[in-house]
């Protein structure tokens, strides 16, 4: 009888044993299999998939910023960008607010800022060339950088084309919303009244200068939301590069 009991234990427990090795292999296997799923499908970015990842994001980035600056009010309602006088004309704004010439500065500030956003939408093709040019180098570079390192990296690299395409095209839009006309007219007022210092800033150039500032705080803030909002990531690669 004791011997019989001792066998049952003993096959038992050898049951016991070659469950547990089993069970012991099957989980190595399991474990194993997710493991090399996981490195698979989730394994570090190639450094092209980074490089088209951010010529994908700064394109959609600066066709968004550029489209929002060249609607009505893209400049003119916003803040931000608004463009006011330049600082050297405060005195100007200030004597003729008080001599109740209010209303031409304002005229001239609203068609400042409304040729602004005419001439906002040529930008956009200089924008695109850039990012066609950035290489992998640029790419790795902004990854890694600051939250408005890709805007840095089209200030750097566009800012001089921008000025030269765009200057001309301010001229024209400054001189189609009667900007020009306004700005004369308030600076000849002004340069009018008996003992103040003649002031007449160049228009074109800083129209041009404040235009091409307002579109980089704008694509700063499109390539902001695409680094912290998931929901602004509408592809699957920026979704990938930028998770």
């Amino acid at each position: 009888m004791k011997k019989s009991i001792y066998i049952t234990c003993g096959i038992l427990v050898f049951c016991a044993s070659s469950s547990l090795a089993q069970f012991d292999k099957l989980k190595k296997t399991v474990g194993d299999k997710i493991e090399s799923t996981t490195t698979s499908t989730s394994g570090a970015l190639s450094e092209e998939e980074v490089g088209s990842g951010l010529k994908e994001a700064l394109t959609k980035g600066v066709e968004k910023g550029v489209d929002q600056l060249s609607k009505p009010n893209g400049y003119f309602g916003d803040l931000e960008i608004k463009i006011p006088l330049p600082a050297e004309a405060k005195n100007v704004e200030s004597k003729l607010r008080s001599m109740g010439q209010g209303q031409k500065v304002d005229e001239a500030i609203e068609s400042i800022n409304r040729a602004a956003e005419d001439a906002a939408t040529s930008a956009k093709d200089i924008f695109v060339d850039a990012i066609k040019s950035m290489t992998v180098t640029d790419a790795m570079s902004i990854l890694r950088g600051d939250d408005n390192a890709a805007t840095k990296f089209l200030d750097k690299t566009t800012r001089a084309a921008l000025v030269a395409k765009f200057k001309p095209v301010v001229k024209a839009s400054l001189d189609k919303v009667g900007a020009t006309k306004n700005w004369n007219t308030i600076f000849t007022t002004y340069n009018k009244i008996p003992l103040v210092e003649k002031v007449n800033p160049d228009l074109e150039e800083y129209a041009t200068n404040k235009a091409i500032d307002g579109l980089f705080i704008q694509i700063a803030k499109e390539e902001l939301s695409i680094r912290k909002n998931p929901a602004a990531r509408v592809s699957d690669l920026l979704k990938k590069v930028f998770g």
